[in-house]
């Protein structure tokens, strides 16, 4: 972790490693393809043999209530931000538009403001990142994320279709 000075504004930068990304990745059930950038790292990541659908819920909708109560991850919906965390996620779509139920990417900052926190004002370091990313991939396949908002992000499991006619 470096801290960058731009004028008056600090940075962190994350020097993270694309082959422990990759790897925490693979761990979790994921397969990857990564694309290291200088202020950025994107990753496609899929679950090809998984059945059914990445656990990234609507929370508006109560059927989802179960869900909503024990995720630890929240994206906001227009943006794709993982709220609290440097993450942006996006849906992959097939090309029919339609979001892939199995895939998504994924995109890491690594340069944040220097004011940066975690929830409990834990300051971010690699080490403490590659646990984040982890947790979050792991909350992916087994307890869910919630999608707040409606916007670009797109929800992948339960209740998925609007109420009402599509007329």
């Amino acid at each position: 972790m470096q801290v960058l000075q731009a004028g008056q504004h600090k940075l962190i930068y994350l020097e993270l490693q694309p082959e422990i990304v990759t790897h925490v990745a693979r761990q979790a059930g994921f397969d990857t393809r990564l694309k290291d950038g200088e202020r950025s790292m994107h990753l496609d990541l899929s679950t090809p043999a998984r059945e059914g659908p990445l656990l990234l819920f609507d929370a508006a909708d109560p059927a989802n209530l179960g869900w909503f109560s024990r995720c630890q991850f929240y994206v906001e919906g227009r943006t794709g931000l993982v709220m609290q965390t440097p993450l942006i996620l996006a849906n992959k779509r097939d090309r029919g538009g339609k979001p892939q139920r199995n895939s998504v990417r994924l995109v890491i900052s690594k340069e944040l403001p220097v004011t940066f926190r975690l929830p409990g004002k834990q300051p971010l370091t690699e080490q403490v990142f590659y646990l984040l990313l982890s947790n979050f991939l792991t909350a992916l396949i087994k307890t869910g994320v919630a999608v707040c908002g409606a916007g670009s992000v797109q929800p992948l499991a339960g209740r998925t279709e609007s109420v009402g006619s599509r007329n």
